[in-house]
């Protein structure tokens, strides 16, 4: 147990300008204006706001692993506590519309170079230290160190200078234009610089966030209590918050609906159905909230290096059975990584594979084989171990034998970073929930420069680098989306299934409870009516 101690000048939108003098009348409130992106199958949706919000009270939520302080900095299934404990520059509605944070205000110079930052004053981290631009530039410069696991390094790395304007502005300086720049100030979390080191070892964490973290027990969990000093006035209301393990399914499933936790996002599909007919539950999808199942292909492993035998494993695989079957029909079964508010979403490449194992097995035959024997390498927790069997049975069908491989959630999020995979894997992604370039430039799985299936391309690099440099709208901007897309589905080294946001399980009595567009669960406005 340890203890620890308190978008470019070209195309400019309302993604890159805003100016809000002090920020404090826009935030009112913005924990739900923010970062709301939950549908609810109650008549009033999970996290709206009764008449009167209630201070106090602790709330517990179980989750199926725990915090795994080597990937403090990668964003991952180990992340959903990031937000209590920091907080970020800037946060995207559901328009994809950056909203204040620390950062009040901001605005591009004409020539996409640089970006001038107006920073909140009167914020203190968690030892009563002030918040200044010193603690942006070392957040930067930390996302570009290489020992740290980030998937928004190249964005970061695009920083290559910074101009001081006093405490509280600071102009950053750009190598060349990139249009997910917002993408990155959602998803770096600002850590105390001086305890940086004792952070990713988890003896201690501390940030500017509404939560101190007070304690850590591996395995066990983690405990929160409210920041006093938050800037925020009024918030949290909460007076502390409690994360506990709990891995097996059936307990978990105990938990929420004895009361002993209030709220959920690893409640697997199948158990779905049964949360949904109680009176004191509610279940809430976040559809831009960004997740997806797929599975993965090692292309260096023989005879996966053939596009046609990963090809053939697309069309073999029912993506609406996994979808209906283990999901509980909470998603969207799917070809390509794009949720429906991507904008590069395309009904024509969703269904690009759809289930057709006899072409699947003609595929295969034509490539020279009637049987494969591989490995599948998965998460072995509930409801990933059932996606993984889903796939083991199609795959099955068309002759394509796998022996599951279960490893735990932090082992298999470490190889999936070092490309130590398989020559299968199924696990979740995310990062098509934001600006199209950044799946491509950062996410492991697609990362053009070092991907965990080894997949490299000439071409595949030149499309993904301008996407990334050019103007977010746009017909050259649609053009290039469009050509990531044709090459992921083409080359088959990820092939996706289902594209799944976070679903929400929570006591009826808990309301304004959101989630970023990174998963980090934000509890500002979070209260229990009774």
């Amino acid at each position: 147990m340890t203890e620890l101690y308190s978008s470019t000048p070209t195309a400019l939108s309302r993604r890159t300008t805003l100016r809000a003098a002090g920020g404090g009348t826009l935030l009112l409130g913005l924990g739900l204006a923010g970062c709301r992106s939950a549908v609810s199958e109650t008549e009033a949706p999970v996290g709206a706001a009764a008449a009167e919000p209630r201070r106090g009270g602790t709330l517990t939520v179980a989750i199926n692993s725990d915090f795994t302080p080597s990937l403090l900095f990668a964003q991952s299934g180990q992340s959903l506590q990031h937000r209590l404990i920091y907080n970020t520059l800037t946060r995207y509605d559901d328009r994809l519309t950056p909203q204040p944070e620390l950062a009040t205000s901001w605005e591009y110079a004409k020539d996409g170079r640089s970006i001038t930052l107006k920073l909140r004053t009167g914020v203190t981290y968690h030892d009563g230290r002030p918040f200044t631009a010193d603690d942006v530039i070392f957040a930067v410069k930390n996302l570009q160190n290489p020992l740290r696991a980030a998937q928004l390094r190249a964005t970061a790395a695009a920083v290559t200078g910074f101009e001081k304007r006093g405490d509280h502005e600071l102009v950053l300086k750009l190598a060349h234009p990139v249009n997910n720049l917002f993408d990155l100030f959602e998803f770096m979390i600002l850590t105390d610089r001086n305890s940086v080191e004792d952070a990713v070892t988890g003896k201690k964490l501390i940030g500017t966030g509404p939560f101190e973290l007070t304690r850590w027990s591996p395995g066990a969990g983690l405990s929160f209590t409210r920041n006093a000093t938050y800037w925020q006035p009024g918030r949290p209301y909460l007076d502390a918050v409690e994360f506990r393990v709990v891995p097996q399914a059936d307990a978990l499933l105990s938990s929420l609906r004895t009361g002993q936790s209030q709220l959920s996002y690893s409640v697997p599909g199948k158990n779905l159905a049964v949360v949904a007919g109680r009176p004191d539950l509610a279940i809430s999808e976040y559809t831009t909230g960004g997740g997806a199942y797929y599975l993965g292909v090692n292309t260096t492993v023989a005879p996966l290096d053939d596009k046609t035998v990963r090809q053939a494993l697309a069309w073999g695989i029912d993506r609406e059975r996994i979808l209906q079957q283990v999901l509980g029909g909470y998603g969207l079964a799917s070809a390509t990584p794009w949720p429906k508010s991507s904008p590069a979403f395309t009904e024509t490449g969703r269904t690009h594979y759809t289930y057709d194992p006899g072409k699947a097995r003609e595929l295969l035959k034509s490539a020279g084989h009637s049987r494969l024997d591989l490995p599948l390498l998965h998460i072995n927790l509930p409801g990933d171990t059932a996606v993984a069997e889903a796939i083991q049975y199609d795959l099955k069908q068309i002759g394509v034998q796998v022996t599951l491989q279960p490893t735990d959630p932090a082992t298999a999020q470490k190889n999936l970073i070092s490309q130590k995979m398989p020559g299968l894997w199924t696990m979740s992604h995310g990062f098509a929930q934001v600006q199209p370039s950044t799946l491509a430039v950062s996410a492991y799985p697609f990362n053009e420069a070092k991907n965990t299936s080894k997949f490299r391309s000439a071409a595949y690099t030149e499309v993904v680098r301008e996407a990334w440099t050019t103007p977010e709208t746009g017909a050259r901007a649609n053009a290039l989306r469009q050509q990531i897309t044709d090459t992921l589905l083409d080359e088959a080294f990820i092939i996706d299934l289902v594209i799944r946001g976070s679903v929400q399980v929570a006591a009826k009595k808990l309301h304004g409870v959101t989630l970023g567009k990174f998963a980090y669960l934000n509890l500002d406005d979070a209260y229990l009516a009774g």
